[in-house]
């Protein structure tokens, strides 16, 4: 219906145009806004405000103008001019009425496909395997894997690419450790990945000649030394599985075969460094290979270097990255390429997709962009920690949220089974942490807390979880009598009429959340659908309405209620359960 509106609207400018009331040449942007108060109608747009200048007029006299000169047509029900120039809309309910039997008959619940598909490779989560996972990854693994998987639903391929630390200095330190212990030892070391490096680092800080060996290791490492490449491995595979452990459970959808670690690229960086040379935008600055943008200046004024490789020939993540590129658009055939990493950053990606279109890397239709997210903050308003003060490892935050919901599960009367409230928490407790963190604007901090997360109030996984359950149990309670789903729609009370609207904005809001990477649209859509359902159940009668063609309609919002939840869940990889 968006659609269809701005089309209208498109067609009225048009006409003003060549009536000569706004400049041919005049560039329009039509916005159309929701407005928060529902009796505004269903739509707004202050498009006479922006263009009142350009056409020399006043808002409300060019609002008029506007909307006299919009097409007849069966969208609208109703047009108004509020205030000192503000158009507001509402659909004709026989419209409400053929969108709601689109979604009730299409298994996308009337959700278009994307009509520019592209092949998208989404680069996220991406750990440095010299520790286990913790919380700071938490935040690019499921926000990557949410727009990943509403990328997917809109018809796009998409290409997950988990860029894992597996290459550099630390290496040696960690090889070195390995063997100085015994096969059983390391065995028994490796399983705590965190105590592995501490005792590791401790080490080589303490022993100059644990030191020495360590950066002997890296040198043969990279060189590809067989000895050194076999206790490499042996620590990147157990590392791998600590990693895909978190995922299973978080239920982020990356596996073994998306990981494209950094050491995959090795091959590749001597061709980058002898490709940007051949453009000739490589400068030696104190024995590094460096590239200078202009675009990119200091304090001073000075353009910032990129350091593509060290005085001693080593390389960076600059080199890394711009192999990455070249291997994501030509090996994997990307037009889109997508990057979920912390917002701090954005200048290293800005620079990055810079150099990479100037030296060739990128070319023609290819979009690059950086996704940058906040920090996981804690009731201090610092960096969140454990409560010994270290960083939180995420397998143990997940363990400790399985502990709280079980725990508010118990609190709960129910009928509820012992192994039930077990299964039931796991999906609670986890999917709180996903939503909480999914719920907020990408771009924002956020404080992580448990109460507020585990609360079945407000905009929180277990309101949403407990909702889907509240409207589920309408069709258990129903049995197998069914109800007629070919019957119309009735659209008589004010709360079947908001819920109405409310499901038709399904839609909309999928794409939104594709076209901005911002999964708080979807959150905020599935919170407010459970309002409006709840406000629509308390106040109409579904099972017990003696009208049948009343109860055939109101199942059938309640059934599409569900089926919206679900899936909307679903796209922000959060599981729905039967009961709770």
């Amino acid at each position: 219906m968006k659609e269809q509106l701005e089309q209208l609207l498109a067609d009225a400018i048009g006409q003003i145009k060549a009536d000569g009331v706004l400049p041919a040449d005049q560039t329009v942007n039509i916005q159309l806004d929701r407005p928060r108060d529902k009796s505004h109608g269903d739509f707004a747009t202050n498009l006479a405000l922006m263009l009142a200048k350009p056409a020399k007029t006043n808002p409300r006299q060019l609002a008029e103008t506007i909307v006299a000169a919009i097409p007849q047509n069966t969208l609208l029900a109703k047009t108004d001019i509020a205030g000192p120039g503000f158009i507001n809309f509402t659909i004709a309910q026989d419209q409400l009425k053929q969108q709601l039997e689109a979604m009730m008959t299409s298994d996308r619940l009337g959700v278009e496909p994307a009509q520019d598909k592209r092949t998208i490779v989404i680069d996220y989560s991406s750990p440095n395997l010299a520790k286990e996972m913790h919380v700071g990854h938490l935040r690019s693994a499921i926000i990557g894997d949410a727009v990943s998987r509403v990328s997917e639903f809109l018809g796009h391929t998409v290409i997950r690419q988990n860029h894992v630390g597996d290459w550099g200095t630390q290496f040696g330190m960690l090889l070195a450790y390995m063997e100085a212990l015994d096969n059983q030892e390391a065995e028994y070391e490796l399983s705590n990945l965190e105590t592995f490096y501490k005792a590791a680092k401790q080490r080589f800080d303490e022993s100059p000649e644990f030191a020495e060996r360590a950066r002997e290791l890296v040198v043969k490492l990279q060189s590809g030394d067989e000895y050194c490449l076999k206790l490499w491995n042996q620590f990147i595979d157990v590392s791998l599985s600590h990693c895909q452990e978190v995922y299973d459970r978080l239920g982020v959808k990356l596996t073994r075969a998306d990981v494209m670690a950094e050491s995959a690229y090795n091959d590749r960086l001597p061709g980058v460094i002898e490709h940007l040379k051949e453009k000739n935008l490589l400068v030696e600055d104190q024995g590094a290979q460096c590239v200078f943008l202009d675009e990119f200046k200091g304090k001073e004024g000075d353009p910032l270097p990129i350091i593509v490789q060290k005085k001693g020939g080593g390389y960076l993540y600059a080199t890394t990255d711009l192999a990455a590129i070249q291997y994501r658009q030509q090996e994997l055939g990307g037009d889109y390429l997508m990057y979920f990493v912390d917002a701090r950053q954005a200048l290293h990606f800005e620079q990055i997709f810079t150099l990479a279109r100037k030296a060739g890397f990128i070319e023609g239709d290819i979009r690059t962009q950086h996704y940058g997210f906040g920090t996981v903050m804690g009731k201090d308003g610092k960096p969140y920690k454990s409560r010994d003060g270290g960083v939180t490892k995420l397998a143990d935050l997940l363990d400790e949220a399985e502990r709280r919901a079980l725990s508010l599960l118990q609190q709960k009367s129910s009928d509820l089974t012992e192994s039930q409230q077990q299964e039931i928490a796991k999906v609670v407790g986890i999917s709180s942490v996903k939503y909480a963190d999914l719920s907020k604007n990408r771009t924002s901090d956020y404080i992580f807390d448990w109460d507020l997360m585990l609360t079945f109030e407000g905009n929180t996984a277990p309101y949403l979880l407990y909702a889907f359950t509240r409207v589920n149990s309408i069709f258990s309670r129903l049995g197998e009598t069914g109800f007629d789903q070919t019957a119309d729609f009735i659209l008589d009370d004010p709360r079947e009429v908001a819920l109405a609207n409310q499901l038709v904005r399904f839609n909309e809001v999928v794409h939104q959340v594709y076209d901005k990477a911002m999964p708080h649209f979807l959150c905020g859509y599935l919170f407010e659908l459970a309002g409006r359902f709840s406000s629509f159940y308390e106040a109409c009668p579904i099972l017990n309405q003696d009208n049948e063609a009343l109860r055939n309609s109101r199942l059938k919002l309640a059934r599409l209620t569900a089926n919206t939840l679900s899936e909307g869940l679903d796209l922000l990889g959060i599981p729905t359960l039967e009961k709770m």
